[in-house]
């Protein structure tokens, strides 16, 4: 784990940890081939240079962020802000389910919008075709 991604996870109770070293090492096995590093304060994964999935504290849980999930057709991954963005959010470690976060991985590989390029585009969104991971 990168130093500045476990002084990130570190830094959370003990409960909020729990949730976040999961999370990550989920993240990390199923994304190996991705870069991460903390991103405007927290843990996001990359491919080449896109943003597509990171985790945050939040005031009462953790929050797992796709930031293409709303092109997923996942009905547990809830609507975030005003682009392709969708979240879930965990107040406990047992809540994760495996198979589930393994699936939107594969998806977030899979299904990418052009975030890289948004201020460039003047807030346009296009859909990238991915290659295999």
């Amino acid at each position: 784990m990168k130093q500045q991604i476990q002084e990130y996870n570190d830094s959370q109770a003990i409960k909020d940890k729990e949730i976040c070293d999961l999370l990550y090492t989920s993240i990390n096995e199923n994304l190996a081939a991705t870069e991460n590093k903390i991103w405007h304060a927290h843990p996001v994964w990359f491919i080449d240079g896109n943003p597509i999935v990171g985790y945050s504290k939040l005031k009462d849980s953790v929050r797992l962020l796709f930031w293409s999930g709303q092109s997923f057709d996942e009905e547990q991954l809830q609507n975030e802000g005003s682009f392709k963005a969708a979240e879930i959010r965990y107040t406990h470690s047992d809540q994760i389910v495996i198979e589930d976060l393994k699936r939107w991985l594969e998806k977030s590989k899979e299904i990418q919008w052009d975030y890289k390029n948004l201020v460039k585009r003047k807030g346009v969104l296009i859909r990238l075709m991915t290659k295999p991971y």
